[in-house]
């Protein structure tokens, strides 16, 4: 699986992670969720230029000319509420995708023992589409796995590019190693070393649902 990690090469993209991160800058929502769509815009981007592309003529008011125009159907995908930011910045770039939808939650057990609960999927056929899976962090990499395989009871798509803000070591790694035959490349933002007995990515940025909409009741 090829990974591609934004932050390792100087742009933009980096001021607004840097933004997201700091701990007084992130307190105001609404620059934090427009930081977030940013970073969707931007990886929107990169990815697009891995799709397929085909010469079309458009005629202006001079004449023709040949345009090399996106070939690829594609289908937005994005974990639920955390994710949204970030898929409506995808959108704002591939705006004639379709869009799936994953609602999901960390359900605890016992102290920090806890395992992902899916409550729904709202997704459309998949076959023979680009599928880009989005979510702002990746902590242990299981609700991101999780997520794909529940898609994939759509159908399977030409190829998968996941897209993560801020994801662990430990979370790419599980996703190099439990998605390796699938025909997947994982976008990063930034990949931090360090993941909490709770599975909180450190330094990472701390919630981003809650950063984004507010606190959520237990």
């Amino acid at each position: 699986m090829k990974v591609v990690n934004l932050g390792e090469t100087d742009s933009i993209f980096n001021q607004f992670l840097y933004e997201m991160r700091h701990n007084q800058i992130q307190q105001d929502s609404m620059r934090f969720r427009k930081n977030m769509q940013r970073a969707g815009e931007l990886m929107a981007y990169e990815i697009s230029k891995q799709l397929k592309y085909e010469t079309k003529e458009v005629t202006t008011s001079l004449g023709a000319a040949n345009t090399r125009v996106l070939a690829d159907q594609l289908v937005l995908a994005t974990i639920l509420r955390a994710g949204l930011p970030m898929q409506d910045g995808m959108l704002q770039m591939f705006d004639r995708a379709e869009n799936a939808f994953v609602s999901a939650y960390r359900k605890y057990e016992q102290g920090d023992d806890f395992h992902i609960e899916f409550e729904h999927f709202s997704a459309p056929r998949l076959e023979d589409k680009i599928m880009i899976l989005a979510d702002p962090m990746m902590a242990t990499g299981s609700s991101m796995e999780l997520s794909y395989k529940g898609l994939l009871q759509n159908g399977t798509p030409k190829h998968t590019h996941i897209a993560t803000i801020i994801a662990s070591r430990e979370g790419v790694d599980f996703i190099q190693n439990n998605l390796s035959d699938e025909d997947v490349t994982l976008w990063v933002g930034a990949i931090d070393d360090e993941l909490t007995s709770k599975s909180y990515i450190v330094p990472g940025l701390g919630d981003a649902g809650d950063l984004a909409f507010g606190s959520k009741s237990d």
